[in-house]
């Protein structure tokens, strides 16, 4: 399997959510479980029912987790250098608004485009992937044809 490009900062998140769902989520649900069993009859019991399927969702998302902490490559973006490539930090000016944004371009694990978080994979991350400040980047998004100007390139 191909490895899995994560920051140092993704791989923490990923071994906090781990911890959490095996230390305090998965025994609380077993312990509902447990309890609603004793309520009797199991198939008119909606809280049982609802306890397998938290349960099911758990054990789902911490083999997940499992699976992307052991196929990880964790990258360190502050040992990187020069012109864009996974890990940096990008500070883009859109050529028709004017706006600025700046966006860190980071594995699909971490990636949150609401916390300024870049999947490397995304058309806009693919685009600026090699560029360098003042170049200029054309992309195709669902919503038309963008350009965006480089104006700052950060590894932190």
């Amino acid at each position: 399997m191909d490895k899995i490009l994560i920051t140092r900062a993704g791989y923490t998140v990923l071994e906090v959510e781990l911890k959490q769902l095996k230390s305090v989520e998965r025994p609380a649900i077993i312990a509902a479980i447990a309890e609603a069993r004793e309520l009797g009859d199991l198939k008119e019991n909606a809280e049982y029912h609802s306890a397998r399927e938290k349960q099911g969702f758990i054990e789902g998302r911490i083999k997940e987790i499992e699976s992307v902490i052991g196929l990880a490559e964790v990258i360190d973006p502050k040992t990187l250098s020069g012109p864009i490539k996974f890990g940096a930090t990008v500070t883009v000016v859109d050529e028709d608004t004017d706006e600025e944004k700046t966006w860190q371009i980071v594995g699909e694990h971490e990636a949150s485009i609401e916390k300024g978080l870049l999947n490397v994979k995304s058309p806009i991350a693919r685009a600026m992937i090699g560029k360098e400040e003042g170049d200029s980047v054309e992309v195709k998004t669902p919503g038309g044809e963008k350009s965006y100007e480089i104006l700052n390139i950060v590894y932190k």
